[in-house]
């Protein structure tokens, strides 16, 4: 057998020295961990299925970080207590075996979903991030997409999830290494010094000095790239780092039960703590990761459990340790079932569905667990042989895997491309009253309808499409936690006689940014951006500390700075998403307010805004919809999607005439319903963004009064 191990010649000794150092004797099953994996692994699924709810209920993934750092050191220093050294192969063989069964068998669920049930809109991103699950390193993966986890706008995909095995899986990678070469260093510093406690020492030292470089990592990194520091892999090591601690430590673990008792019951009210303050927008892990890790932490120790009301005999109770058995198959599951519910005809995510599926995890869970899972891990053909075969038949797994994923790769690709190659002949020839060209408004009066019998029935794009026809040009708009004020430059950038526009706003301005360039490109304008998703143009008050109002703010100051230090724009166009405070609220006057302080400065100037009035935001992705039902039965009511006060909108009309304010309100909706199909168009690529397709129809009706804004400013001039 192959190992990685101290010196022979002092293996005894070592095994020996840990023991008199007071390091960890041989454990026992405990139970009450089964019970805080049921806490963990509820709070991650209620929160992916009841977001709104449960808003911070991703620090369950924390929690199972310290168990795991402490289930892990506890195995592997056992190993060395006895031996004096850690069979790696053995090691990884026995994480294969636990691990990689009911992971491949998802993924394969998975890729078979988006063959046969999910929009082509996400072919790309499903098999990419498949592939990426498949060898575990998910999490680099989204990294290197800089996807924003917590955020509500991204397009997830089935494995989003997987995440957290890959980083797990990095961390049973290097872990032992780690453990091995500590203890290595330690004999050594026996040798010279003579003492044999120097190895479990350096044992400690080791990995306490991993966490604290690891948390210190995480603190800072997390402040300036909270999106990539979610998902790295040298931010998260302190959290398993804080659990090996524990192991490493058993004299921490309070005698006393009443003691146990309190710093477990505050544990577990910790945990719980994080999971309903937090959200979102907090700045999460670094500082924050402190409290549910630490509550972890807490819970572990607190190993008392003689009496029924001890915390740890709490948690040992059959429903919880139930959950606890099955948590690994309920995470694997939860998510991709949350994903294609909503595509499924004649199902989706109501509250009975959410239920219903809710339920329906836990069976599923349970039959994997029970025929997967356990078989798998006690298969006698693998743990009779050398860990070798258990290899052979992980590499087999995982070409397998690979191979599915090109198979509906060969498949669906072609349709993909077909579907594009339909997209961009529509929107480089518009055929005649597609999209807002039908009317009835163009944005300031009414037009006349008008009617293409050859549009009849036709949605362009597909609704297996809609959510990819995004705007180009990403690099223009700044994230959600990120404070800088990227600019982009388009059209006639050379000539100093050029008309300049600005673009400013949130997300659905940015949803205009091909339509303003396109019309920069055909008049000849120097088109300026300044884009921030959730980041409207406005004064409005950010009256919360996290880490998405601090970026806001500050990339409102340098907003404030550029407008000022540049004062030759002819004109500004700006648009925003508008959450419908209700009439004449004090929000809805507030936000007023912050829209019209915004503006002061460059009306002032005599620079003209264009603006307009937000389109519907829906209860659900309208494509959900259209992919199962004609078009007429997936309407909005007009009072859900149109309902409440449009700040922007009434600042807009008490400026004055210096600010042009389309509303294309009666070509989103007819008078009871929104539309999500208009002149063959599809509107929407989600609840509330605009496709690119439909925003390029928008563009005929935004360049007049952006012609007669510019002209007002150079008379304004003169």
């Amino acid at each position: 057998m192959t190992t990685l191990s101290v010196p022979a010649s002092s293996a005894e000794s070592a095994a020996r020295s840990i023991t008199a150092a007071g390091g960890p004797t041989p454990g026992h099953f405990l139970p009450h961990l089964q019970g805080l994996r049921a806490i963990a692994v509820l709070l991650v699924v209620v929160y992916h299925f009841w977001p709104g709810r449960l808003q911070g209920g991703y620090v369950g993934v924390d929690v199972f970080f310290v168990i795991s750092g402490f289930l892990i050191t506890s195995q592997l220093a056992r190993e060395l207590e006895r031996s004096g050294r850690i069979r790696l192969p053995n090691f990884y063989a026995r994480r294969v075996r636990r691990l990689l069964p009911a992971s491949m068998l998802v993924l394969v669920f998975s890729a078979l979903a988006t063959l046969f049930l999910i929009p082509l809109s996400s072919l790309a991103t499903n098999l990419r991030e498949i592939t990426a699950a498949t060898f575990y390193v998910e999490n680099w993966s989204l990294v290197g997409g800089a996807v924003d986890y917590l955020g509500s706008s991204n397009e997830a995909s089935l494995v989003q999830h997987y995440w957290s095995l890959s980083l797990e899986e990095q961390f049973y990678l290097m872990w032992p290494l780690l453990l091995i070469g500590a203890t290595a260093a330690g004999v050594w510093l026996s040798r010279r010094r003579g003492r044999n406690a120097s190895r479990w020492n350096a044992l400690v030292t080791v990995v306490a000095a991993a966490s604290i470089l690891s948390f210190a990592f995480s603190v800072l990194y997390t402040q300036t790239h909270p999106a990539e520091a979610y998902f790295n892999t040298f931010a998260r090591v302190w959290e398993f780092g804080v659990g090996g601690l524990l192991a490493l430590l058993p004299r921490w673990r309070p005698r006393q039960a009443w003691l146990s008792n309190v710093i477990g019951y505050a544990g577990i009210l910790a945990i719980l703590a994080a999971g309903y303050i937090f959200t979102k927008a907090t700045i999460f892990p670094g500082w924050a990761a402190l409290l549910p890790v630490l509550g972890t932490a807490a819970v572990i120790v607190a190993h008392h459990r003689a009496k029924p009301w001890d915390a740890a005999r709490v948690l040992s109770v059959k429903p919880l340790t139930f959950i606890g058995d099955i948590s690994y198959s309920l995470y694997l599951w939860h998510w991709p079932l949350i994903i294609i519910a909503p595509y499924v005809p004649g199902w989706g995510l109501s509250t009975w569905n959410r239920i219903a599926l809710f339920l329906f995890c836990f069976v599923l869970a349970w039959l994997t667990k029970r025929f997967v899972e356990d078989p798998t891990r006690s298969f006698t053909y693998l743990t009779a042989r050398k860990p070798r075969v258990t290899f052979v038949w992980m590499l087999g797994a995982m070409a397998v895997a690979t191979a599915l994923v090109f198979g509906v790769s060969v498949v669906q690709q072609p349709k993909y491309d077909a579907a594009a190659s339909e997209l961009q002949s529509t929107v480089s020839s518009m055929p005649a009253c597609f999209g807002a060209a039908s009317g009835p408004t163009n944005g300031l009066e009414p037009i006349p309808a008008c009617v293409n019998p050859a549009l009849a029935g036709q949605i362009i794009p597909s609704p297996g499409f809609g959510n990819a026809d995004r705007p180009e040009h990403t690099e223009c708009l700044t994230t959600l936690n990120d404070s800088r004020l990227n600019t982009c430059e388009f059209g006639d950038t050379t000539s100093p006689s050029a008309p300049r526009v600005a673009l400013i706003g949130d997300s659905h301005a940015f949803a205009l940014i091909d339509p303003m360039i396109q019309l920069a490109t055909k008049n000849g304008w120097h088109l300026t951006t300044y884009l921030k998703g959730g980041c409207p143009w406005s004064n409005i008050p950010l009256t919360t500390q996290d880490a998405f109002t601090l970026s806001c703010g500050e990339w409102r100051a340098a907003l404030v700075a550029s407008l000022q230090t540049n004062d030759s724009y002819s004109a500004i166009f700006t648009a925003a998403l508008s959450e419908h405070p209700a009439e004449g609220s004090a929000t809805a006057a507030a936000e007023t307010t912050g829209y019209s302080e915004a503006w002061a400065q460059v009306l002032g100037d005599g620079v003209p805004i264009v603006t307009v009035v937000d389109n519907p935001r829906w209860q659900d992705d309208p494509n959900k919809c259209l992919r199962s039902a004609d078009a007429s039965a997936c309407g909005e009511p007009r009072s859900e999607g149109l309902g409440g006060a449009d700040p922007l909108a009434d600042a807009a009309r008490a400026a004055g005439k210096n600010v042009t304010l389309l509303d294309f309100s009666d070509t989103y909706c007819g008078p009871t319903n929104c539309l999500p199909v208009i002149g063959g168009a599809n509107v929407y690529r989600d609840q509330d963004h605009l496709t690119r397709t439909f925003a390029y129809t928008l563009a005929p009706f935004i360049e007049a009064p952006l012609v007669a804004a510019i002209a007002r400013s150079h008379s304004f001039a003169k």
